[in-house]
């Protein structure tokens, strides 16, 4: 199997992550987070600073997941290059 094949063969394994799952996660987390704040503090953010708080939280966790999505990528293309490297030692040692 030459690179380009392993290759498509990566790009088409089914991701396990529902992203929309993933987001729902995010927007409950940054909520949380800022409720949180508030009952520790007891105060009330204005709606612009929970606004702001909210945004720039969820795009620090969407900066996490492209990071799981691009480690991901990485462990699979191992995976094929491991298989790869282990069907060819098989081969070598039946001849």
């Amino acid at each position: 199997m030459n690179d380009t094949n392993r290759e498509e063969k990566v790009v088409s394994i089914k991701s396990s992550v529902d992203f929309d799952i993933v987001a729902d996660n995010m927007l409950e987390i940054a909520e949380f987070t800022v409720e949180k704040y508030e009952f520790r503090n007891d105060t009330t953010l204005s709606a612009e600073v929970r606004e702001k708080a909210m945004a720039q939280i969820r795009n620090v966790l969407w900066e996490k997941v492209e990071e799981m999505k691009q480690r991901r990528k990485q462990i699979l293309e191992d995976m094929f290059n491991m298989a790869e490297q282990t069907l060819d030692n098989i081969v070598e040692n039946k001849d």
